[in-house]
């Protein structure tokens, strides 16, 4: 099994959301973030003031997968999230070595 976790713009959270359950990928864990990359930041106006907005707002998609699912996965979240700009964000796999459910005591990809 892998976790994928995935960063992405947040407008693109509900196209990468639908996408997945076309491939019958739904369960996932997805949190608001903050950060940056090489695009460092920017700069904005507020009331005349200009200032360094340093983090930049992110979501981040966490999924447990059974390996055959992993590649397809992040196909989809690629072709999706993807806008060709500076801050698209990043995909990071991982491995998993067990997944527990609280609720039966099942393990690893019965877990999931």
């Amino acid at each position: 099994m892998k976790k994928v976790e995935a960063i992405i713009k947040p407008f693109k959270l509900d196209d990468v959301r639908e996408a997945l359950a076309e491939i019958n990928i739904t369960g996932m864990t997805v949190t608001e973030v903050k950060g940056f990359g090489r695009q460092k930041g920017h700069t904005e106006l507020y009331r005349g003031a200009e200032y360094m907005v340093d983090f930049l707002p992110k979501v981040k998609i966490e999924l447990v997968l059974p390996d055959e699912q992993v590649e397809r996965c992040i196909d989809v979240i690629i072709k999706t999230a993807q806008t060709g700009r500076i801050g698209d964000g990043k995909i990071f796999v991982f491995d998993v070595e067990r997944v527990i459910r609280i609720r039966t005591g099942e393990e690893n990809e019965d877990a999931v």
